[in-house]
């Protein structure tokens, strides 16, 4: 009875992944996920690398293999995961709207590089992202950061869209935040369907941006052709 237990949640969530299913809008963390140091984490997940390689049949002795398990560590916990700990978080530099400009702001075109928590796969494509001020503004490069942080973690790319709004909301204290993000996976065009001419897009609308004049406002700048 247990194995067969086994085999159906095994089924279920093998079928979850399959279909890009995201349980929840914030980043499924554990309340001790920050109990150990990044070194201690580092040197963790140095030996799970380890492991997998040596159980791929992979000479570890082989010059080119010996570092690669302590460099996969250092570039999940400093780069490619730097997102899930919150002393990365940036901190968004806003200022009054002295201009009164009232007008939506535009940022287009931000590199989303981010990993399927599927696979454990790419995700790469562009976000945009835009904000009616009702007061304040933003930095422009803390637009670009703030998707970073929130793609830097294994992701879903409904939960990635949702985040940036969300963070961007609370920044700038008004719920005329929108964000669309168009990206490829590498788990749809490197394995399964193997489709490399797909993408998927994504898009969150908070206040004034649910509005249609608003919302087709938005999306016709992001169709402007911006090559310089």
């Amino acid at each position: 009875m247990f194995e067969l237990d086994s085999k159906m949640n095994d089924e279920r969530i093998e079928e979850l992944g399959e279909n890009h299913v995201g349980t929840s809008a914030k980043t499924p963390l554990r309340a001790d996920a920050f109990d150990i140091s990044d070194e201690e984490k580092i040197s963790r997940i140095q030996e799970s690398v380890k492991d997998i390689l040596f159980t791929l049949g992979m000479d570890l002795e082989d010059d080119s293999i010996q570092g690669t398990p302590k460099r996969v560590a250092k570039a999940f916990v400093n780069e490619l995961f730097m997102g899930l700990n919150p002393k990365n978080k940036p901190v968004p530099s806003t200022f009054d709207n002295n201009y009164s400009y009232g007008e939506m702001l535009v940022e287009k075109n931000i590199v989303v590089y981010s990993t399927c928590e599927h696979h454990l796969l790419p995700i790469i494509g562009r976000a945009h992202v835009a904000y009616i001020s009702d007061g304040k503004v933003i930095g422009l490069s803390k637009m670009n950061r703030i998707v970073e942080y929130f793609a830097k973690r294994p992701q879903v790319q409904e939960r990635l869209t949702m985040q940036v709004v969300q963070a961007m909301q609370e920044a700038l204290g008004t719920k005329d935040v929108a964000c669309v993000i168009d990206a490829k996976h590498l788990c749809v065009n490197s394995r399964g369907i193997k489709d490399i001419e797909s993408s998927t897009v994504t898009a969150e609308f908070g206040g004034k941006f649910k509005e249609k004049d608003t919302k087709n406002e938005f999306l016709n700048y992001i169709k402007m052709d911006t090559n310089f």
